[in-house]
């Protein structure tokens, strides 16, 4: 998808292409609603009319003819008007919020939906913060203008043709006389129109940006007060509040010219009536109920007209939201599945890498010609100094990204040929942050497989060597895990997910540092655990930490992305001058613990230069 500037313009037919494409894709859901609300906006635009017609037999007939006989006809006539004006104002307001509602709510789903499909190229691009701010904010784009649009042409349009209407039939001459207002106005409507669009869209990044800032802020707390930010952002916090503050005040001033422009026409009108009015009674003797009539259709047609112009001010900024929301729906997934792509099915669990290259930037290749088997039901260690290719390893075969050039095969199968859905059903995946979702930590162990029974929950928590400090929570396995599970520590937090990862038991491993939070202790018992659930199942294990990873049936060393060693502890200690020797080396003189990646990379530049 085409990228549209950030400040250029609808053309001209864009208004009527958005609401026909929204029409198009909600209208169907909501036909008896709309239907309803049409007869209540069409029944309270005839009681505006009435209002203004009734007002001729209310003078000329009590007043002037003095037939109070008819008062009683004229004043139960009144309160009918206003009774029922009041009973369809209430249905269709209630309708159109229902509709709104429901609409806000089935695009927030469908964006969500959507925004699953895309690639982790698109989140890397995007801010999550500033995402989430701009689909809460634009969503209700789409809303108003479904809202405003049926309102104002069933609603304040209706009502106001037959308020001219009555004007036209009490006073012809003078109700032509009232059109010259309308060229003024519609030029003062453009005007607007045009000064809304280019400040709305802005306004909406601006806002999306302090929103994001401060959501990220908040999550990132502790790194906050750890290194004493609190003045910066708050700063910084400060200098965007301002500047949305300016943009809103903007569109305050912009959109808000339209009230003294409509005030000051309406003034000049309802002055020139009354002017007329005047005369007429002073030189001729015919009743005035005709003009009352037409001063009371004039004074009620002043708030549907009034109405219609802010509503083309309004949609502007709608159409602007509406369009942000287009953009993300329209942005197709970069890695889709090829057409009539089939189900993986994993038989044995051998997977092999063939001449693998890959590139997050074009020119700058992060994997080239990457070529190694992990034996079925084996398992594999990956190990090498930072940014030389390992996490992008297990992301391209998982299909988080596609390869430049090569293969990846699983018995054989190109994993290019198969739905990612089955590939990565196939997979068990515990990443080196751990990441926790809302919800009870039973919630977070069941997303490995939502069918498993509490019982299964529980033996792959003990396997993980969870099921203890579990228990030991307020509520044990339901207790609240708070935001990305704040409420456990970084050790319990990666336990949980390899509980997760345990219940899903599915033939392929992936490990990508897999214990790097854990304290020794933990560490030990999590990795017998894992011995456990790596039996005969085909595992990747990517490691700092030399120490976990001895007994290894095979280690790929990577350097600057690709293959510079392979082969068993024993082989590759064997070779002093080796880059997996020496890394190893360095782990002992220091002691246990991650690999210092500075460090790492001196080593593995000297064995280079070497």
């Amino acid at each position: 998808m085409s990228a549209r500037p950030k400040n250029s313009r609808p053309e001209p037919g864009e208004v009527i292409a958005v609401l026909k494409r929204i029409f198009s894709e909600n209208g169907r859901e909501y036909i008896g609603y709309y239907a309803f609300t049409i007869f209540c906006l069409l029944t309270s635009a005839a009681t505006a009319g009435l209002a203004a017609w009734i007002m001729k037999p209310l003078v000329d007939d009590i007043f002037v003819a003095q037939r109070y006989d008819r008062a009683i006809w004229i004043c139960g006539g009144i309160i009918a008007i206003f009774l029922i004006r009041g009973m369809v104002t209430y249905g269709y307001s209630v309708t159109l919020a229902k509709i709104g509602n429901n609409v806000v709510a089935r695009y927030q789903k469908r964006v969500f939906q959507h925004l699953m499909l895309l690639g982790l190229d698109f989140f890397s691009d995007t801010r999550s913060g500033r995402l989430a701010a701009r689909i809460n904010e634009n969503v209700a784009g789409i809303r108003d203008l479904m809202g405003m649009t049926l309102r104002s042409v069933a609603g304040d349009l209706v009502a106001l043709i037959g308020l001219i209407g009555v004007m036209i039939w009490q006073q012809p001459y003078l109700a032509a006389s009232i059109i010259v207002i309308g060229p003024p106005l519609v030029w003062a409507v453009n005007y607007i129109m045009r000064r809304v669009r280019s400040v709305t869209r802005e306004s909406v990044t601006v806002n999306s940006h302090l929103i994001g800032a401060m959501q990220e802020a908040v999550q990132g707390i502790a790194v906050v007060k750890a290194f004493t930010m609190e003045e910066q952002l708050s700063a910084r916090i400060a200098r965007l509040v301002d500047h949305a503050e300016g943009r809103y005040n903007k569109i305050a001033r912009v959109s808000e010219r339209l009230g003294p422009i409509t005030e000051s026409l309406a003034g000049f009108a309802v002055a020139g009536v009354i002017g007329y009015a005047s005369y007429k009674a002073a030189t001729t003797s015919h009743p005035p109920g005709d003009v009352m009539a037409f001063i009371t259709a004039l004074l009620l047609a002043y708030d549907p007209a009034r109405r219609l112009a802010r509503t083309q001010v309004n949609v502007e900024r709608a159409l602007v939201n509406a369009r942000m929301i287009y953009e993300i729906l329209d942005t197709e997934p970069q890695q889709g599945d090829v057409p009539g792509a089939g189900e993986l099915a994993v038989r044995q669990g051998e997977v092999r890498f063939d001449e693998v290259s890959f590139a997050y930037v074009p020119g700058q290749p992060v994997l080239d010609k990457v070529s190694f088997v992990v034996r079925p039901g084996k398992t594999t260690a990956i190990v090498g100094a930072s940014g030389s290719g390992k996490s992008t390893l297990v992301a391209l075969l998982q299909r988080f990204y596609d390869v430049d050039g090569g293969t990846i095969t699983i018995d054989g199968q190109d994993i290019t040929k198969f739905t990612k859905h089955s590939l990565r059903q196939s997979i068990a995946y515990v990443s080196q942050q751990p990441y926790l979702f809302e919800g009870t930590i039973r919630d977070n162990i069941r997303y490995g497989r939502p069918e498993a029974s509490d019982r299964e929950t529980e033996l792959a928590a003990r396997l993980a060597a969870a099921d203890e400090f579990i228990r030991q929570q307020p509520e044990g396995y339901d207790t609240q895990v708070g935001e990305n599970g704040a409420t456990l520590s970084g050790g319990q937090r990666q336990r949980v997910s390899i509980a997760r990862a345990m219940l899903r038991d599915a033939p392929l491993l992936l490990l990508d540092e897999a214990t790097s939070a854990l304290d020794n202790e933990s560490e030990a018992r999590v990795q017998q655990a894992l011995n456990e659930a790596m039996r005969g199942r085909t595992t990747i294990v990517i490691a700092h930490r030399l120490s976990t990873v001895v007994n290894a049936d095979n280690i790929i060393v990577l350097e600057q992305g690709r293959v510079v060693e392979q082969g068993t502890h024993a082989q590759l200690m064997a070779d002093a001058d080796g880059v997996y020797a020496r890394f190893y080396r360095f782990q002992g003189d220091n002691g246990p613990g991650l690999v210092d990646d500075s460090a790492a990379d001196e080593i593995s530049g000297g064995v280079a230069n070497a």
